[in-house]
């Protein structure tokens, strides 16, 4: 399953650079622009992790860190608060306040996406495997890299995370729509049939020298990673 993380972040230049390095990274990303509007995100499906600002319009990220502790499903939620607040007794009251880590901007995306990592493997271990495996295919989450059958397999950005979406869940039929929300996230607007340029390639780069095809297509329903393919 993809980790799905929530950015709570008013600044809409870091929310998308944020949404784009996590996407790459693996994870579903859904963002909010307010407090307000997190909550209510929250309320529609709990998130895995929630990255949060402090100075948030509406609600603020102290309020919002407050109502996910005290809420039955979110109260274990990893909260990771991301903020220009760098004083000590900020830091201090943020973490009081029930947020599991607190980083300060400017920051390092690599730096924030180990935490992440870090967090999750402590509330959600099954979430950040570092290696999948089906059939004679290893995806190495640690190292970015794809083998098959022991060899290399090149991918783009797009296809590797799209195989590691399909690798979690080998043998069940996705939707087309259901992998552009996975892969390229409900906030892009790109339209339904370049999922099936991108399945086309990652068809392409797994079947060298003429290997079995891993890739189902299923009429009208969609696409699996499925040995019966």
């Amino acid at each position: 399953m993809t980790p799905y993380v929530l950015v709570v972040e008013d600044e809409d230049a870091l929310a998308t650079l944020l949404d784009y390095n996590l996407m790459k990274e693996g994870f579903r990303v859904e963002r909010a622009a307010d407090g307000e509007e997190a909550l209510l995100r929250v309320a529609e499906e709990p998130p895995d992790l929630v990255i949060l600002d402090w100075m948030l319009p509406k609600v603020s990220g102290v309020e919002v860190c407050r109502q996910l502790r005290a809420g039955a499903e979110t109260r274990r939620t990893p909260v990771l608060m991301l903020t220009a607040r760098g004083e000590e007794a900020d830091k201090v009251r943020g973490l009081d306040t029930g947020a599991d880590d607190y980083v300060v901007k400017p920051f390092a995306m690599s730096e924030l996406v180990a935490r992440i990592r870090a967090l999750l493997r402590r509330t959600r271990p099954e979430l950040v495997d570092e290696r999948l495996e089906y059939a004679d295919l290893l995806l190495d989450r640690g190292r970015h890299r794809v083998t098959r059958g022991g060899k290399d397999i090149h991918l783009g950005p797009t296809e590797y995370r799209l195989l590691d979406f399909l690798m979690q869940r080998p043998g069940r039929v996705f939707s087309r729509e259901r992998l552009l929300d996975a892969v390229w996230g409900a906030n892009t607007y790109v339209e339904v049939r370049t999922v099936d340029v991108h399945v086309g390639r990652l068809r392409k780069a797994l079947r060298q020298e003429g290997q079995p095809d891993l890739i189902r297509t299923v009429r009208s329903a969609g696409y699996a990673l499925d040995t019966e393919g």
